[in-house]
């Protein structure tokens, strides 16, 4: 073979290496008009380049013109391996039926070492259309002769393959050793393409593995290779969407899928993508509550796997198709016989996810009163408990909890609750990020929901206190890993802070910051980014919860725990050696008018709304009947605890007549008080005291308390920068900060005090040894929460409860700051004369003028925690 003709023959390879570069060449070769054989070649890489990152269209035109070339160059070899890569682009349009007959050509015309690349490739395209076996059949084929021909490249790149086809069957362990057999290889190769695609496949084993922080990283990884290579890749953005998915990030999932399927739309992409992509957002879309558009995108995709021949892809499509249409509250026979009919076929063939659809055809025959249909479908979805990973014996333990209580046996729910639910916890506490471990939790709901079920029916509170507590706020049980050597995080956190003072600086200058807010959100997206990867301690919860430490602990005081159950608040009164419990308003009527007090502390904030006070006033009486019910009437004399659900957080509690005089604390769970209380202050007796920038008071109460407390560490101005904040905060006894707060629903850990350099963010917090024993927000909004997951909370607050901080008095709403001043003064009086926090706070409110705007500016803060 000629120089040239070699030339001309690398640039296939080199399509995976520099593709870019690649089609340039090709096309160079093309205006020199060559002899049929290069021409051949030279039309068959531009059309794999637009055929993975361009127009399938184009891409069969060229692949077409070049396999008429190879048949007048007379070389059967090059025609069998046009007529391979004709046939892939074939299926991926969606023409599946001729993309086989060319495949079968292909094997036909070629020999030795060229028709194993054919078996290869056609095994691609099994696996694209969910034929495992076949893909297998062809793989083994393939790997002894491209080994025999020391072929590296294309031997690393059937084991890869061959590790994904073991993926899809749940194989994971097989899929492991293929991936290190193959990563080997693409050690020593040029292949760039095919070394991110590696990385991406790995990510995908990870997942599957149940490593979500694994996942992310290679995922990530992956992405910055495509990225240098300026190749996007979509199969990618499906895997992305997977993870997200398993992490609790469905709404992000649902908008990264739409958005490829738009950018695929663009550009003329592969049909087979697209359907992937529609499932993909179909199974976001229900997971985040949407079963009209989850319905819409599985349609679509039913449609299209149909018409490309794709039975395993369409019938997961029909499953996530038959949930939708449960979660729009459809119930019919029919639909018990589609679900079990798509499990059979699942089960059929090997998929993972059998035992969901046998799942819901159980509960769909359990709704329509069916119990021996629904045993029938229950129990074979039950197998999965004891096997594969997390999510899947989840789906096990929750159809054996749905078995007990078909069956009647409280008992046995319970079990089969604990089970699942410790499955879970070990697998939350692999995952670093409190964001992740939190919306982990909405996995096991429905096993929490059953539970409490289970205990409301045996007649015991203590039984349900206990199960209450097993999945509250559980995130506080563990702080979150912390990053300390990471140079990039750090580095973006120090950038995201500059860019977002300047940002701020501009708009109040009313100058538009277009570019500002979008490298913000670049900065931001990376810092997540980086913090969703980390990995959590091994496995484990620590100990349980013990209704007799509770009870131990309140002396003559009660804690107060709230429970929902069929939307309906029971309260769990603790306290004088007993759990009672009562039965109050429906929790719906209760969020709605939280947010009417909202609305009405709003207006008090400022002079003029005198004339609103009887009317929040009034409605903190109706949020008591609501919220506590009898159970106001039992409450003793001593200390109050208040255990809200998370949907409950913006209550103002001391706005409620039977708690407006009374040591008052909030804790998001009853174990989280019990901790803080257990919390012991650092040695030193160190305090802080921070005045960020813009406040309208300035922040008057901080030079009186420096003065109070003789020797503080004092940070105003210039000196109240964040880096230099965060160093005195870790391992103080008191900190007081008065710092505008900013929440951020959207990102909650993105939440805010504004130093002199920028924001400090709940990430920054995140990073403290020790957050301080004491903390007081003394600036709005800094009580505010998310409410993700089954009952969690992101925000200020609840991040620095687990690093340390025994209590924190914030605020949940809008104040006026000149009523701020002499709030925090006896506060922190109290405080002077060994008061805790909820007793300080409680003298301190009654020491305040009678007038609307210090009433409602004393009510607007809470005392979180125990110290």
């Amino acid at each position: 073979m000629s120089a040239g003709s070699e030339a001309v023959l690398d640039l296939l390879p080199m399509v995976f290496a520099a593709p870019g570069e690649a089609l340039a060449q090709a096309t160079e070769v093309l205006d020199d008009r060559p002899p049929p054989l290069h021409a051949s070649v030279a039309h068959q890489v531009i059309g794999i380049w637009q055929r993975d990152f361009g127009d399938l269209r184009l891409a069969l035109r060229h692949l077409r013109r070049a396999r008429d070339l190879a048949a007048r160059a007379d070389s059967a070899d090059r025609e069998a391996d046009v007529l391979a890569t004709l046939g892939v682009a074939l299926v991926h349009a969606g023409r599946t039926r001729q993309g086989l007959e060319a495949f079968d050509r292909g094997v036909a015309r070629g020999t030795g070492h060229t028709r194993a690349r054919v078996l290869y490739r056609r095994a691609y395209v099994w696996w694209v259309l969910g034929r495992h076996s076949e893909a297998l059949e062809d793989v083994r084929r393939a790997v002894p002769v491209l080994r025999q021909a020391d072929d590296v490249i294309w031997t690393a790149r059937a084991l890869t393959l061959r590790a994904t086809v073991h993926l899809a069957l749940g194989a994971v362990e097989r899929a492991d050793a293929d991936f290190s057999a193959a990563e080997v290889l693409w050690d020593t190769t040029g292949q760039e393409h095919d070394k991110a695609d590696a990385v991406e496949s790995r990510g995908l084993a990870a997942f599957r593995r149940g490593d979500i922080p694994a996942a992310l990283r290679l995922l990530d990884e992956a992405e910055e290779r495509y990225g240098k290579l300026g190749t996007p890749t979509f199969m990618l953005d499906i895997r992305r969407c997977e993870v997200l998915m398993a992490a609790g990030l469905a709404p992000e999932a649902l908008a990264e899928a739409d958005t490829a399927i738009a950018r695929l739309d663009r550009i003329g992409g592969q049909s087979t993508r697209k359907a992937e992509l529609l499932l993909a957002a179909a199974r976001a879309a229900r997971l985040t509550g949407d079963p009209h558009t989850a319905l819409a995108r599985a349609a679509v995709a039913v449609r299209l796997f149909a018409g490309q021949r794709r039975a395993w892809w369409e019938t997961h499509a029909r499953l996530v198709l038959i949930e939708a249409r449960a979660g729009t509250g459809r119930r019919t026979g029919r639909m018990v016989a589609d679900a079990a009919a798509v499990a059979e076929r699942l089960r059929s063939f090997g998929s993972p996810a059998a035992p969901e659809a046998s799942l819901l055809a159980g509960r769909i025959a359990l709704a329509l009163g069916r119990p021996a249909d629904a045993e029938r479908h229950l129990a074979v979805a039950a197998r999965s408990r004891y096997g594969g990973p997390p999510l899947a014996r989840m789906t096990g333990w929750a159809a054996q909890a749905l078995r007990a209580r078909a069956a009647g046996s409280g008992r046995g729910v319970l079990e089969a609750c604990r089970r699942g639910l410790d499955v879970l916890d070990d697998h939350r506490m692999t995952l670093g990020a409190s964001e992740l471990r939190a919306r982990a939790t909405a996995q096991g709901t429905e096993l929490a929901a059953l539970a409490q079920e289970a205990c409301l029916a045996s007649g015991d509170p203590r039984r349900l206190l206990a199960w209450s507590e097993r999945w509250r706020a559980t995130v506080l049980s563990a702080p979150p890993t912390r990053p300390p050597a990471d140079p990039a995080l750090l580095s973006g956190l120090t950038a995201f802070r500059e860019i977002a003072a300047r940002a701020e600086g501009a708009r109040q200058d009313g100058r538009p910051v277009p570019a500002l807010d979008r490298e913000q959100r670049r900065l931001e997206r990376e810092i997540r980014s980086r913090t969703l990867r980390l990995r959590g301690a091994a496995p484990g919860t620590g100990d349980r919860f013990d209704p007799r430490a509770l009870l131990a602990r309140l002396g003559d005081g009660r804690l107060v725990e709230l429970a929902v159950l069929d939307g309906r608040v029971h309260v769990l009164l603790c306290g004088a050696g007993r759990v009672r419990r009562y039965e109050a308003g429906r929790l719906a009527d209760a969020v709605a008018e939280a947010e009417h007090v909202q609305a009405g502390l709003r207006r008090l904030a400022h002079p003029g709304g005198q004339a609103r006070l009887p009317l929040v006033e009034a409605a903190g009486r109706r949020l008591e009947e609501l919220l506590l019910g009898p159970a106001a009437r039992h409450l003793g004399s001593g200390p109050v605890v208040v255990v809200p659900p998370a949907s409950l957080h913006r209550v103002p509690w001391a706005l409620l007549p039977s708690l407006r005089e009374r040591v008052l604390s909030v804790s998001p769970s009853a174990s989280s008080w019990l901790r803080a209380g257990a919390v012991r202050p650092p040695a030193g007796g160190r305090q802080v005291l921070v005045r960020g920038p813009g406040l309208a008071t300035g922040g008057a109460e901080v030079p009186e308390l420096a003065g109070r407390y003789g020797a503080p560490t004092v940070l105003e101005g210039g000196s109240a920068r964040a880096a230099r904040v965060l160093r005195e905060l870790d391992g103080a006894t008191l900190a007081h900060i008065a710092a505008h707060g900013a929440f951020r629903a959207d990102s909650p850990l993105f939440s805010s005090l504004a130093m002199a350099d920028g924001p400090l963010i709940v990430h920054d917090f995140e990073r403290l040894a020790r957050s301080p024993y004491r903390i007081i927000l003394s600036c709005c909004d800094t009580a505010r929460f998310a409410s993700v997951g089954a009952d969690e909370l992101l925000g200020l607050v609840s991040a620095l409860l687990p690093l340390g901080t025994a209590g924190v008095v914030a605020c949940s709403a809008p104040v006026n700051d000149a009523a701020v001043v002499p709030l925090m003064l006896a506060l922190h009086k109290g405080l002077d004369a060994g008061l805790s926090l909820a007793e300080s706070l409680r003298d301190a409110r009654s020491a305040l003028p009678g007038d609307a705007v210090h009433q409602s500016t004393g009510w607007a803060f809470t005392a979180f925690g125990a110290a």
